[in-house]
This record gives structure tokens, C-alpha cells and sequence, in this order.
């Protein structure tokens, strides 16, 4: 399982960007950010979890700190929009190409808005899903703002 890639990592390796991959095995009945934060040692505060909402009806990229929940009204303010509610799960991962609780911000089937909450401007490295469940990947948080196309604002609560 851990050698199989995945269009995140294909993508840091054809843009040639510093990462790591850290691996755990998922159990079950467990959120995927806070176990992989536990099983890796990490702390919460530098594993971030990707979560799709709408905006104004438009699907948009939210990353978070796996200890905190997203600030809907912030993440629609971050975009220009005024209404925010999550995605089904369903258009979440047909948009992204991938399954709830592997969706990486990086390599997505469709090139979504996406935001990363402020507090990552102050991590060397973050942690964040390399597109598949008990995969994560550790990069600097201004890589992953350039390969996302993302901006930072502050979308946690």
C-alpha cells in the first residue's frame, strides 16, 4: 500500500518539491487528522485536514489544523463569498478524485479555490493527506500554498 503514488505525490515529484511521506495504518471509527497526529507523534497543531465546502455554490478547498473546525462565514470571506456550507461527501471526492479521508489539497482532479488557515505561515513544515487514507505528507506550508494555488486566512475556530 505505501508504494503505490498517487497524483499528490506524483505532482511533488514532478515539481521537484522537498517533502516526506509518513505512513500509519488507519483503524477504524477513529477522525483521520487526530489519529495521524497521534499514531505519527505529531502535534496537532502542524497536521492539517482537507475539507470541501461550498461557497456561494462553488466547491472550495479548505486546510485546517486537525485540532480545530472551519470557520464557514471565514473561509467564504477568504474567497469574496458571503455563504459557506460543507460539500456532500460525494461531490467532494467526484471533484477531487479522491475518498473522504484520503483528499489531499495537492493533485486534484479539478483545480478547486483553496485556502489554508493562516496559523501554517508559522510551521517550517506542515503535515497534510498525500492523497490516501493512513498517507500523509510533510512539506513547507509555502510549497503547498504554490502547487495549490492556495492563499492563507485565517478559516479556523
Amino acid at each position: 500500500m505505501a508504494g503505490r503514488g498517487t497524483p499528490a505525490t506524483a505532482l511533488l515529484a514532478r515539481e521537484r518539491v522537498a517533502h516526506v511521506l509518513h505512513s500509519y495504518e488507519h483503524g477504524s471509527g477513529q477522525a483521520y487528522g487526530p489519529e495521524a497526529a497521534q499514531l505519527l507523534g505529531l502535534d496537532p497543531a502542524r497536521v492539517f485536514k482537507t475539507l470541501v465546502a461550498e461557497v456561494d455554490g462553488r466547491l472550495t478547498v479548505a486546510v485546517v489544523p486537525v485540532a480545530d473546525s472551519l470557520d464557514l462565514k471565514g473561509l467564504a470571506a477568504a474567497v469574496g463569498g458571503k455563504r459557506a456550507r460543507m460539500a456532500d461527501v460525494a461531490d467532494a471526492e467526484r471533484a477531487t478524485g479522491y475518498v473522504a479521508g484520503g483528499i489531499s489539497p495537492l493533485g486534484q482532479r479539478k483545480r478547486l479555490p483553496t485556502v489554508v488557515d493562516s496559523s501554517a505561515q508559522g510551521l517550517d513544515t506542515m503535515f497534510c493527506s498525500a492523497g490516501r487514507r493512513g498517507l500523509e505528507v510533510e512539506l513547507a506550508p509555502a510549497d503547498l500554498a504554490r502547487l495549490a494555488g492556495a492563499v492563507f486566512a485565517p478559516i479556523a475556530t
